[in-house]
């Protein structure tokens, strides 16, 4: 008998030494980290901070540039195939001798040559779908930009007439613009994330067309397309 009260003493002690190890153990895990653990960690947490930002909005400029560069092609691109077709279907006029052609569908207008302007004005370039617009002793509105934009380019964004419009719907990603007459008609389409803000977070109209955000112009009389990258201020 007293035996095996001493051996049930021994396993009892062991259990409860057993138990306060286990407690022991539960608390250093949850003891969380220490005061220099938590420097280091804050050092760097700012580190990768002070290095990753300027990296995303570096990117962030990059891609901004990489889509108007991608826009500008696609559109050049879309320029030389209305006029590659209107020369492969042997230069086709409507009923008022205007050149024009059926691309993907859409009838659009194109220039006559002309070579007292300056600069001269070459044929087969699209200036819209209205045969009363035009460089050739016409004029191009802005809606006449649009429709080359929308007639060039497969599926392409949303392009606006004006800030008013941009302002009031944010599904609007370029804004379209006109300048110039004649042979020196430029349509020009800029970026909608590029251009300038007020102090309400609105868009400004750009003040000049080609110092200001990111954009291309196109001129008719010879097919140029030039891409402008320009710092936002």
């Amino acid at each position: 008998m007293i035996k095996s009260i001493t051996y049930n003493s021994i396993i009892n002690n062991s259990k409860a030494q057993s138990r306060q190890t286990q407690l022991s153990i539960r608390a250093s895990k949850q003891a969380g980290f220490t005061l220099i653990e938590l420097v280091i960690v804050v050092v760097i947490l700012g580190f990768l901070a002070a290095t990753a930002i300027p990296k995303f909005i570096d990117l962030t400029e990059q891609a901004k540039q990489a889509n108007i560069e991608g826009m500008a092609g696609g559109f050049a691109t879309g320029v030389s195939l209305a006029r590659s077709q209107w020369e492969a279907e042997a230069r086709p006029k409507d009923t008022a001798s205007i050149n024009m052609v059926n691309y993907d569908g859409t009838v659009v207008y194109l220039t006559s040559e002309d070579s007292s302007t300056s600069p001269i004005i070459n044929p087969g370039y699209i200036v819209g779908t209205n045969s009363a617009s035009g460089i050739n002793g016409k004029s191009m509105a802005i809606a006449d930009c649009i429709s080359v934009w929308n007639s060039l380019l497969q599926q392409p964004p949303l392009l606006a007439g004006s800030v008013a419009d941009i302002n009031a719907d944010g599904s609007f990603r370029y804004l379209a613009n006109v300048s110039g007459s004649g042979a020196t008609t430029l349509c020009h389409y800029h970026l909608k994330e590029t251009l300038l803000r007020d102090s309400d977070g609105d868009y400004i109209t750009p003040s000049d067309l080609t110092t200001i955000g990111n954009s291309f112009s196109y001129q008719p009389a010879n097919s140029s397309v030039i891409i402008y990258i320009n710092d936002k201020q």
